[in-house]
């Protein structure tokens, strides 16, 4: 029996406003009901996955964990101090924001307290990131004012340009860092050996739980390694064209109308 279920948060679990969709709820229940515990694995910090769960009954989320930071970081739900905590090396968050300056490219730095700077964000983006909280807008030419980054992101609504712009970051990495995609609009940093798949292994282990007991639930390139780590691999019906070959099931639910009771349904 599948005893964890981790997924994705944007465009997996919740719908284009950052919201849960009321059928998600009521599976959270169904789920709790059954003994799985369901674990948001997001991207995002913790405070911003904290604020998705804001109106839901705290009894359904009892005992749980959230892997945020795309990994990089665990915490019991409910407790803002990481049982473990990952960041980028500095220089190389300098260098690659640098070079994003450079190419008037739009970055994301997010940092230990969940905050998201943003720098030369277009209009869509900018309407986008406003229904999430500690995030503004950081004009400055480098990082040196803020003293640990977590991960950083390139966004540019032409994702093929940012597949050829990886081709320039690569380089610069050294060993430090990895890179990734996700919502189609992403090219994402992280340090090295930080991945979904790595966090929900991680977590399995502190919980006993044998990684065959496990499901993986996402969308995008950012997902895989957590998809192809779990024993049930899980894309939504919006799932990426990267990441559809690895998945071991496929729903007919879009994220936007609450994909998580079809998965209930199909596992339990």
């Amino acid at each position: 029996m599948y005893r964890l279920i981790a997924s994705d948060m944007d465009e997996t679990f919740l719908d284009h406003r950052h919201r849960i969709p009321a059928p998600n709820l009521s599976a959270l229940a169904r789920l709790r009901a059954q003994g799985a515990l369901f674990v948001p694995a997001s991207g995002r910090g913790y405070l911003s996955i904290m604020d998705n769960f804001a109106q839901v009954d705290p009894a359904l989320m009892e005992g749980g964990y959230v892997i945020s930071y795309n990994g990089g970081t665990l915490n019991r739900f409910g407790d803002p101090e990481p049982l473990h905590e990952r960041s980028l090396d500095h220089g190389l968050a300098n260098e690659l924001w640098r070079l994003g300056v450079a190419r008037g490219i739009c970055l994301h730095a997010y940092t230990p307290d969940c905050s998201v700077l943003v720098r030369d964000w277009p209009a869509k983006e900018r309407t986008y990131l406003s229904t999430l909280k500690r995030v503004r807008e950081y004009p400055e030419p480098d990082l040196s004012g803020v003293p640990v980054v977590s991960k950083m992101l390139y966004m540019s609504e032409d994702f093929a340009f940012l597949h050829r712009f990886a081709d320039e970051v690569r380089p610069l990495l050294g060993g430090l860092a990895s890179i990734t995609y996700s919502s189609g609009r992403y090219l994402e940093v992280v340090p090295a050996g930080v991945d979904k798949g790595a966090g929900l292994v991680g977590l399995a282990g502190l919980l006993g739980i044998d990684v065959a007991d496990t499901v993986g639930m996402g969308d995008s390139a950012n997902d895989r390694e957590m998809v192809v780590a779990a024993g049930l691999g899980v894309g939504v019906a919006n799932v990426s064209d990267e990441l559809r070959p690895v998945c071991d099931l496929v729903l007919s639910t879009p994220a936007e109308d609450g994909a998580l009771p079809e998965l209930v349904d199909k596992i339990f």
